[in-house]
């Protein structure tokens, strides 16, 4: 048996892989796969957004009560995305993900029939397992579905379809409600999930046979002791609505408490589901901190943006939503580009780039609206949107390119564990930033200026936080090497 503490950081990487040992024998087919499954997951939580309304009218509920429709998906995929990586790694990803799309697609079902909300939000718990399984496992399958010197084209095409969803949701969400009811945007994702279970039928490899010596016990135990403690994190950034009470220092000590037990559990585990050693490997450790500075920064604009446009700028609520919209549309145009580009030139310079991008947006926002109005909000979050498509690809192809098989659904777990927590952190920190920046207690009563002072505060932090992500990324440049050949094969 491999003690954790033997696995050296090479040990998760290049020297022990042979690229593409397994081929998809549809390339086109298994992307489309990975792509429908990465779509399906921003989906349920940006068409779920826009219902909230509704459902407090349709179940006589506080909007307090209708926010764990939201709530109840995202920590379900923020506490068990590592988890079901790590049992993809140990049972296969492709049968795991089979399992995933179904219980997507079941989920979905029972949402849009829920006679009661308690009900519905259980079965919101049911599709953030599904929409785990499919983030955790879309990046963990690029490895085994496309040449390696394709890969960030790639990662490139699946953060394009997650920003397609993002930015599709709201739309998609209020036209079906509008049409046919709140029902009818979960049961709109029951014929997509199953068109994706029988491509990834049809087109995924079939997992690696198992030998003797693959047979690890799942880590129950670290299992739960992780999702105790990433529930009680996020459950204390996101009630309170960035006010922090006694419950939510509450909470965050028990989260402390959590990672304590957790980290003490994994060092006796026979088979762990987090090997701490790996974080010895600079460019996995590198990659995740990067990318939860940038998700932070990320959410900032979607949590700013909307009341700063409203109370500052004067804006209806038909303009914000196209101007919302904005971000996630350079996504998701930017991405493919993106992906071909750091094929070209190499994951280490792109995430250099795209970092440098986004501070210098992160800096022009702070700036540009109080003088130049809804064009200088416009124009610095295409700035930040397209070096974040940059850095996202460059540095998911960073870190996933070359892994062991058997690494590839824990670590792809962790970088969606990562954006999450981001997410989450930006929304409670940076939202708590701009409130006391634009020194109101209520938002809605504060004055154009107070807002333009928050607004310049928040993204002055923001582009300190892309800074320092852009330090690691230049002492980390070496271990990202210019590839030697140029890229020939096509991924599709």
């Amino acid at each position: 048996m491999i003690n954790q503490h033997e696995i050296m950081p090479g040990a998760i990487r290049g020297e022990t892989v042979t690229p593409n040992a397994v081929r998809s024998p549809s390339t086109c087919l298994a992307l489309s796969t990975l792509s429908l499954a990465m779509l399906l997951a921003s989906l349920g939580t940006s068409s779920a957004n826009v219902a909230l309304p509704t459902l407090t009218d349709a179940f006589g509920a506080s909007f307090q009560a209708v926010q764990w429709v939201v709530l109840a998906y995202l920590l379900a995929t923020t506490t068990l995305i590592v988890s079901v990586g790590r049992l993809g790694d140990i049972i296969g990803p492709r049968r795991l993900l089979l399992s995933g799309l179904f219980v997507f697609a079941v989920a979905s079902v029972l949402c849009g029939v829920a006679p009661a909300l308690w009900l519905l939000i259980a079965a919101r718990v049911g599709q953030g397992i599904g929409a785990a399984i499919m983030m955790a496992l879309a990046l963990a399958f690029v490895g085994d579905t496309v040449p390696k010197e394709k890969t960030g084209s790639a990662m490139g095409l699946l953060g394009t379809m997650s920003a397609i969803g993002t930015a599709l949701g709201p739309s998609l969400g209020g036209a079906l409600i509008t049409g046919f009811g709140w029902r009818a945007i979960f049961f709109v994702n029951v014929p997509l999930a199953l068109i994706a279970l029988v491509f990834a039928h049809r087109s995924l490899p079939p997992d690696r046979r198992r030998t003797t010596t693959d047979n690890s016990p799942f880590d129950t135990r670290g299992a739960l002791l992780f999702a105790f403690m990433l529930g009680a994190y996020a459950i204390a950034l996101t009630i309170g609505r960035g006010n922090f009470g006694a419950l939510n220092i509450v909470l965050i000590v028990i989260a402390i408490a959590g990672a304590g037990l957790f980290a003490f559990s994994e060092t006796r585990a026979a088979s762990p589901l987090i090997r701490m050693a790996m974080f010895r490997d600079p460019v996995l450790s590198a990659g995740l901190v990067m990318s939860t500075l940038v998700s932070t920064v990320m959410m900032a604009t979607l949590v700013v943006g909307p009341f700063y446009l409203a109370r500052s700028l004067g804006l209806g609520t038909a303009r914000i939503g196209v101007i919302m919209s904005i971000g996630p549309l350079v996504v998701a145009l930017t991405g493919v580009p993106a992906g071909r580009t750091v094929d070209r030139v190499g994951a280490g310079r792109m995430t250099i780039v795209g970092l440098i991008t986004m501070v210098a947006g992160s800096a022009l926002l702070a700036i540009l609206p109080a003088t130049l109005g809804v064009a200088g909000y416009i124009t610095p979050v295409v700035v930040i949107t397209a070096g974040y498509a940059l850095f996202q690809t460059a540095n998911n192809t960073a870190v996933m390119k070359d892994l062991r098989q058997d690494q590839r659904g824990v670590i792809s777990g962790l970088l969606g564990l990562s954006r999450n927590l981001g997410l989450i952190t930006g929304a409670s920190v940076m939202g708590t930033i701009f409130t006391h920046a634009s020194s109101v207690k209520d938002i809605a009563v504060a004055r154009p200026e107070d807002l333009a002072t928050g607004l310049r505060t928040t993204f002055a932090v923001a582009a300190i936080l892309i800074f320092a992500a852009l330090v690691i990324a230049m002492k980390n440049q070496r271990h990202t090497p210019h590839p030697s050949t140029p890229a020939a094969a096509q991924t599709c």
